[in-house]
Parts: C-alpha cells; sequence; structure tokens
C-alpha cells in the first residue's frame, strides 16, 4: 500500500486545480462553527434551529448525490464540476447577504446541491486522473479533505469576528478562484459510453459489501455531525477561540489522514484499524456527553476526536472504492447518498433532544450510533481483510485494483476471485 510521500503531491496542473477546489469545498463543513453561537445571539434563533444549518446542506447533498452519476455521464466530469462550483459560489455569496436563519438555512440547502455535484465527481477525477496509483489519489483526496477541514474553522473565526457574514463571502470569494482554475486547468475528458440511470445509485445498496460500508459511515457521522454540531455551545468561547479549537482539530484530521490511516492499515489491517478508531471516538463522545459542563473536557476531546476522523475518512473512502462491485462514480454515489442522511438528521434530532431533556443526552446517543456502527462493519470483517490482500497483491505489482471500475465506462472487474465469490453469495441479503 502506498504511503504518503513527496510524490502523492507531485500531480498534473488538473489534479492540483481539482485538489484546491476540494480544499475550499471541505472548508464549508467546519466553517460555520465559530459562528454557531454568533447566529444563535445576533439572529434570535436557538441552536436547535440554528443545527438546521447542517441538516439542510447535508440532507440536500445526501439526496443530489443520487443525481451526481446521472448528470456527470451525460455533461461530462468537467462540466459538473464547473456547475457544482458555480452553485457553491451563488448560494455561498446568498447566505452572506441573507439577514434571517430561515434564508442561511435555505441557501445552504442550495450549497449543498453544488457541493454534491463537486464531492462525488472531484473523487472520481482524482482518482482517475492522479499519479501514484489507487491508493496514492486517495491519500492525496483525504490530504485535501483535511486541510479544508482545518482550515475552515480557522478562516471562519477569523472572518466570524468582524462578522457573521464574513466565512459566506470568503468562501464564495474562494470558490470563484477554484472555479477559475478548474475552468482553465481542467481537461474536457471524453463522456463515457454508458450512461448511468438515475436508479444506479439505490440499485448499487443491494451488494451488501457497499450497504455494510454505508450503513457504518451513517452511524459514524451521526456521531460526528452532533459532535460538530453542538459541542461549540457548551465551550463557551469567542468565535476566534472556537476557531483554534477546531483547527487544531482539523491539523490532526489533515496527519491521520495522509500519514497515520496509511501505516495503521499497513501493520493491522482496514478492518481492525477501523474497529480501534470507532472505539476511541465513542469514548470520546461518552466523556463529551458525561462532562459537557468541562470547557477543557470538551476541547481536548473535541480536538482529539480529529485523529479518529483522520483515519476513519481514508480507510472508509478507500475501502468502499475497493469491495463494491459497481463503477466508482455509483459507489461514491450511493456511499455519499447514505452517510450525508446520517450527518443530516443528527443535528435536527440532537436539537429535540436539547430541548426535550438536556445537552448531555445528544452526545451520549452519538456514542451509542458509534458502537452500533463497530457491530455493523463488523459483519464485512471477512471482505474487508480480502480486499486488504488483494490491495496489496496490486500494489506490490503498481496496479489499479481490479475490482475498482473505470470511472468513465470500464466495466468493473473482480479483486480476486475468491472476493468474487463473496459478493455474490452477499448480493441478495443486503
Amino acid at each position: 500500500m502506498s504511503s504518503s510521500g513527496s510524490g502523492i503531491f507531485r500531480q498534473p496542473k488538473a489534479v492540483l486545480a481539482v485538489a484546491f477546489a476540494c480544499v475550499v469545498s471541505f472548508m464549508g463543513i467546519g466553517l460555520v462553527d465559530p459562528i454557531l453561537p454568533a447566529l444563535s445571539e445576533q439572529l434570535h434563533a436557538t441552536p436547535s434551529q440554528v443545527s438546521l444549518l447542517f441538516t439542510s446542506y447535508l440532507v440536500v447533498t445526501a439526496v443530489a448525490m443520487l443525481v451526481t452519476g446521472w448528470v456527470s455521464s451525460r455533461i461530462g466530469p468537467k462540466w459538473t464540476l464547473i456547475a457544482g462550483l458555480v452553485l457553491i459560489v451563488v448560494f455561498a455569496a446568498a447566505a452572506g447577504f441573507s439577514g434571517s436563519i430561515g434564508g442561511i438555512v435555505g441557501f445552504r440547502a442550495g450549497w449543498g446541491l453544488g457541493n454534491a455535484l463537486f464531492i462525488a465527481t472531484s473523487l472520481a477525477v482524482i482518482v482517475a486522473s492522479a499519479t501514484g496509483g489507487f491508493a496514492g489519489a486517495i491519500v492525496l483526496y483525504e490530504a485535501a479533505l483535511g486541510l479544508g477541514i482545518a482550515a475552515g474553522p480557522l478562516l471562519g473565526g477569523l472572518l466570524g469576528e468582524v462578522s457573521w457574514r464574513g466565512p459566506f463571502f470568503g468562501v464564495a470569494a474562494l470558490m470563484a478562484i477554484a472555479l477559475l482554475a478548474t475552468v482553465t486547468l481542467v481537461q474536457e475528458a471524453p463522456k463515457p459510453a454508458k450512461k448511468i440511470s438515475l436508479g444506479a445509485p439505490l440499485a448499487a445498496l443491494r451488494h451488501r459489501s457497499l450497504l455494510t460500508m454505508s450503513v457504518t459511515a451513517l452511524l459514524y457521522n451521526w456521531g460526528f455531525f452532533t459532535m460538530l454540531g453542538y459541542a461549540p455551545y457548551p465551550m463557551d468561547l469567542s468565535a476566534i477561540q472556537l476557531g483554534f479549537v477546531f483547527f487544531g482539530w482539523g491539523l490532526l484530521v489533515a496527519f491521520f489522514a495522509v500519514v497515520g490511516a496509511p501505516r495503521l492499515q499497513a501493520r493491522f489491517g482496514t478492518a481492525p484499524s477501523l474497529y480501534g478508531a470507532l472505539g476511541f471516538f465513542a469514548l470520546l463522545l461518552l466523556l463529551i456527553g458525561l462532562f459537557t459542563g468541562s470547557r477543557w473536557t470538551l476541547i481536548v476531546c473535541v480536538v482529539a476526536s480529529g485523529i479518529v476522523v483522520g483515519i476513519n475518512n481514508t480507510l472508509t473512502t478507500q475501502a468502499v472504492m475497493l469491495v463494491s462491485p459497481v463503477e466508482r462514480s455509483v459507489a461514491s454515489a450511493a456511499y455519499g447518498f447514505v452517510r450525508f442522511i446520517g450527518g443530516g438528521l443528527a443535528p435536527f434530532f440532537a436539537g429535540k433532544m436539547v430541548d426535550a431533556w438536556n445537552i448531555h443526552v445528544p452526545f451520549v446517543v452519538g456514542a451509542v450510533a458509534v458502537v452500533l456502527g463497530i457491530g455493523v462493519l463488523a459483519t464485512g470483517h471477512r471482505l474487508l481483510s480480502r480486499a486488504d490482500a488483494a490491495q496489496a497483491k496490486e500494489s506490490a505489482e503498481e496496479e489499479i485494483p481490479g475490482e475498482v471500475a473505470d470511472e468513465f465506462g470500464g466495466a468493473p472487474g473482480a479483486i480476486d476471485d475468491e472476493l468474487r465469490l463473496e459478493h455474490g453469495r452477499h448480493a441478495s441479503g443486503a
């Protein structure tokens, strides 16, 4: 398996342009965290109303994931990227101009549509075009994700000190730069010979391997977005202070996505590494839930969770691509749909729990959800072990694993005969 190294970052200009756009896109996830208390105070909204910023963004992203392959297979990946970036620029700027929490929530929904078009296509473009093989491409993508997650809260905190509108205008400006880079540097790729149907992502979930990874991600994201959406309130920090807390968290995300995850996978394998990461995350969420009144406990647990997020993001994304017996874009869309549904619903229900009981409850429920995710993942242990073995064999030969289909029309192969048989046995049991 490829580990992180300088070679991974020596890429064609088109790949670097898309990676830069990924950095900015992922800033949008943590961008609003430092300004959540300010939004609540200045727009006279309750925390549960403010949490809809996550819900509208992520639920729309999830549903829109179902059409990304259909769109990309008809207008091509470059124009799909451009369409997504244009929507993000327009709706991020509109959110900045808005004067009500309802308006921002609505514009965040439009932002989520652009985000879906961009995220699903950018991963496929990077994997198809990057040098360094499949594993190296995933690490590059996750490095962009980690940098974006790290920079987002810091940018949000700095601009949020000036005004709560600042972070939205900041993303719009950076995405406009990313749009220009994509238009000028990314070459138009041929449209795939085979067009993807609207029902393909949902149909792909009948494969137990993909469904197992997707449900695991849904349960993990339930805990993750509960933390992201509600931990800032009991910390009682200023926007810039929250920005630095989540910046430290994001740095750990980036480091463990690029360096930690590949090393853990090489030593312990994908499944055991994920068991450990998810177990640690469940413990952190439980501590947050039990000691919500302790500011420093919250800060330490939130920053430490960056370790988990980095490991989980890299290994889960890679595992989805390896074990899914469908085209890469279809697997990405199906997986994105399920996991973002979990991320979108968690802050909404967390708000309801806070209103009905207290702020401790959502974090405890999030910890339980992550533990359930470990149980779901364990049902796919054998398949992940076989995928690890096949990937190691293919990496030694410096080839992309055969299980991963060509994004632009190639038919999926099989990692090996045993893995193909495993898919066949479980296809009807999903």
